[in-house]
């Protein structure tokens, strides 16, 4: 971004609290406020502020102002993971302009996707959001193939099986349409339908262009690899699900997306007979719970969790695993059964809150059934536990390239979070990571945070905060910095942030994207960049006066 742009620039104090500026004109005030408040970094001060210009414009009949505001929000919530916070602002989007617009259009499926995800949005308050494209659906309806897949998703979660193979049926028919999804990915949802009635050979055949290598979305192939565990399983194909198993787990045990995959991966290993595996990655992955994405992920990975500590337990004896500390929670030893019970406890009680939700019983009977299984064979070695892997079709998880030490320094995929850590361990810097993927370290006075933004986690976005704080009286002075040191230098845009407790923030961003892929020897590159303007930008902050 070109250091003149409107968002390049540090804004005067009343702005950034999104008050209107005296010397800006009534007409452009709410418009004004809106271009300060996306200046403002991912948090509630940010969501308080374009609630209330949404709202504001809204009640002044400034229509434009407020279809922005609004968008800005879902934007917001979808960055920051909080998906069940959607529905009243696509509301607001679809009253606002109406359901045409494509991204309107996106943003239902975001809304309902947040319903099936959490409990904790009422069917009726979702009706709004729903009621617009239903009754629009007919013959050859633009809205054909986004409807009929989130009514065939909605059916299938309340246990309505009938209705959702009528509009899975109704959606495999259907012409595509952006606006329901990446055409790579929808298949792959449409074999975990598939699967979860017990269709194996049906979802085998869906996800068969993914698995033969045709796909180009960034999620797969492991995405299509994980929804074929299960079917290979069943179909008696454990070789091939082992190697698509090793691969597939080794991008979704870190990515944030990851997580809604990993009660297959639990699955697969509890039904293969991997337990000691199973029990690792529960382990391994426990802290993702303490913040979790989303309620039915959640509400997945434990009752599978659970399933491998009954299966261990009752394989070789009771014994402790760590689980780490969080927050108030000390770390401790705990027995693999009480750590079951846990598990279960978590796993029920969602099940529970959605079937209320839903006024249902399926979820729980669900998780119950989930709860029964045991394993089909005598489990097959994991290619790992007999040396090197022979060549093979890579798509199917047997190239050579599947061992622990990721893809090669030239070899484009999509951005990873072991990416980002490869980078940092390559410079021999310390880091943290926490449960969402942000990598976050300090060099001197230079505070940096580098994270996966966007719907699909392919922007690369790093913040620096300086370590010095300034005054709130050297407001004018902090802002002359920023408009400097954004009209002299491109990294990093430099603004300005009020916590509100008397001392200003100065921070900048660096944001690059990298939808159409990126080799790891490039994120190296991009975390060199970010580090050396960074610190340099922290050192600039230090000597100011």
């Amino acid at each position: 971004m070109s250091a003149g742009s409107g968002r390049g620039r540090a804004r005067p104090a009343g702005a950034a609290a999104g008050r209107v500026r005296p010397d800006r004109p009534p007409a452009g005030a709410l418009a004004g406020a809106l271009a300060d408040a996306r200046d403002l970094p991912d948090g509630e001060a940010r969501v308080t502020e374009l609630e209330r210009i949404g709202t504001l414009a809204a009640a002044t009949g400034d229509r434009r102002t407020a279809l922005q505001a609004w968008s800005e929000l879902v934007e917001t919530h979808l960055r920051g993971g909080q998906r069940w916070r959607l529905v009243e602002p696509v509301r607001r989007c679809l009253a606002t302009a109406g359901p045409d617009d494509e991204t309107l259009r996106r943003y239902r499926r975001y809304a309902v996707e947040a319903l099936l995800g959490t409990p904790r949005i009422g069917l009726d308050q979702a009706r709004t959001v729903l009621e617009g494209p239903v009754e629009r659906v007919g013959t050859g309806d633009d809205d054909a193939a986004l409807v009929a897949q989130l009514r065939c998703r909605i059916a299938d979660q309340t246990g309505d099986e009938p209705t959702a193979r009528r509009w899975l049926r109704r959606w495999q028919d259907s012409p595509p349409d952006p606006a329901a999804g990446c055409p790579d990915c929808l298949p792959v949802r449409q074999a975990e339908l598939l699967a979860g009635w017990g269709d194996w050979t049906a979802a085998l055949d869906t996800l068969g262009p993914l698995l033969d290598g045709a796909g180009r979305c960034s999620a797969q192939p492991e995405a299509a690899l994980t929804a074929a565990l299960l079917p290979w399983l069943r179909a008696g194909e454990a070789d091939r699900a082992a190697r698509a198993h090793l691969r597939a787990y080794r991008r979704h045990r870190v990515e944030p997306d990851g997580f809604a995959r990993l009660a297959t991966h639990l699955r697969f290993c509890a039904l293969a007979g991997h337990l000691e595996r199973g029990l690792e990655i529960v382990v391994e992955q426990l802290p993702r719970l303490d913040q979790p994405p989303e309620d039915l992920s959640v509400m997945e990975f434990a009752a599978a969790g659970a399933l491998v500590c009954a299966l261990v337990a009752g394989a070789s004896g009771d014994r402790a695993v760590r689980r780490p500390a969080y927050r108030g929670r000390p770390a401790a030893e705990i027995p693999v059964a009480r750590l079951g019970s846990e598990l279960l406890a978590v796993a029920t009680g969602l099940a529970g809150s959605f079937d209320a939700r839903n006024g249902t019983g399926h979820q729980t009977g669900r998780m119950a059934a989930w709860l029964a299984e045991r394993p089909l064979a005598p489990p097959v070695p994991l290619p790992g536990d007999e040396g090197p892997e022979p060549d093979g079709d890579p798509w199917d998880g047997s190239g050579p390239d599947d061992g622990a030490d990721g893809p090669r320094a030239d070899e484009v995929g999509v951005l990873t979070v072991a990416m980002i850590t490869a980078a940092l361990d390559r410079r021999g810097d310390g880091y943290t990571l926490d449960a969402a993927g942000t990598v976050l370290a300090r060099w001197g006075d230079a505070v940096i945070q580098f994270r996966r933004a966007g719907e699909h986690h392919d922007i690369l976005h790093a913040r620096v905060v300086a370590g010095r704080r300034l005054p709130a009286a050297r407001r004018a002075e902090a802002y002359e910095f920023c408009n400097g040191w954004n009209r002299d230098r491109l990294l990093p845009k430099a603004y300005l942030h009020d916590p509100g407790d008397g001392e200003l923030v100065l921070a900048g961003e660096v944001t690059t994207d990298l939808a159409y892929g990126v080799a790891p020897v490039q994120v190296t590159v991009l975390v060199d960049a970010a580090v050396r303007t960074g610190i340099a930008y922290a050192e600039a902050v230090a000597a100011l006066p």
